[in-house]
């Protein structure tokens, strides 16, 4: 028969409690028990009194070619037993057995103890950052309006003195800009002024002369008939 060493759940809705049974693989998950080898209550914080084991009957059981399951095997190994049973299938007879056992339950609880002062260690640290947070979330709370003044009054002198000078610095061109224009048409009107006359004169000039040449000559002739 193929029987298997498992957990079986008893107890209410989200306060869970388990047995170890023996029980034949072939039946159902609440199938009825062989027998009973031991208990299991997850909800128990102390991980070394939250499990009872019958080490002499699962022995027993796992001579006669019965498997253990994940969960069994892990409550084994904190007690040994997994151990002790690893050692038997090697062959050692039970004085060196007893010995092995003792030591690597020796080695177990030097590291359980080291394990809980590491972790009393951790929550110290926690505990003085905790209050090296509060202290420096304080201390900002009560300099923050020192340094908004501080912050604050160059904004406000910085543009009083500078808006000054951008503005005189963009009316001087505003003014200078006539007088270069003034010096570009100059120069164009008085070109014209001075040519024109010079140009008319030179026009004219022949004009009026040869006028008084040709009055003369019909002059002469009209007082030539009259004679």
């Amino acid at each position: 028969m193929a029987t298997k060493i498992r957990l079986k759940r008893i107890g209410r809705r989200n306060r869970p409690f388990y047995r170890i049974i023996i029980i034949d693989s072939r039946k159902r998950r609440d199938g009825s028990a062989i027998e009973q080898v031991g208990w299991y209550n997850p909800i128990e914080s102390n991980k070394e009194k939250n499990y009872v084991l019958k080490e002499d009957r699962i022995l027993e059981w796992l001579k006669l070619g019965a498997q253990v399951t994940d969960p069994v095997n892990k409550l084994m190994k904190r007690s040994g037993l997994a151990y002790r049973w690893h050692l038997m299938k090697q062959g050692l007879s039970e004085k060196e057995i007893d010995k092995a056992v003792e030591e690597w339950k020796k080695e177990r609880d030097k590291v359980i103890q080291e394990r809980i002062k590491a972790n009393k260690v951790k929550k110290e640290k926690l505990k003085a950052e905790k209050a090296a947070t509060k202290v420096t979330e304080e201390a900002p709370a009560q300099e923050a309006p020192a340094e908004e003044v501080a912050e604050e009054t160059p904004a406000e002198e910085a543009p009083a003195e500078e808006a000054p000078a951008e503005e005189v610095a963009e009316e001087t061109p505003a003014e200078e800009a006539p007088a270069e224009e003034v010096a570009e048409e100059a120069p164009v009107e008085e070109a014209p002024a001075e040519e024109a006359p010079a140009e008319e004169v030179a026009e004219e000039a022949p004009a009026d002369e040869e006028a008084p040449a040709e009055e003369s000559l019909e002059q002469k002739k009209s007082a030539k008939k009259k004679k």
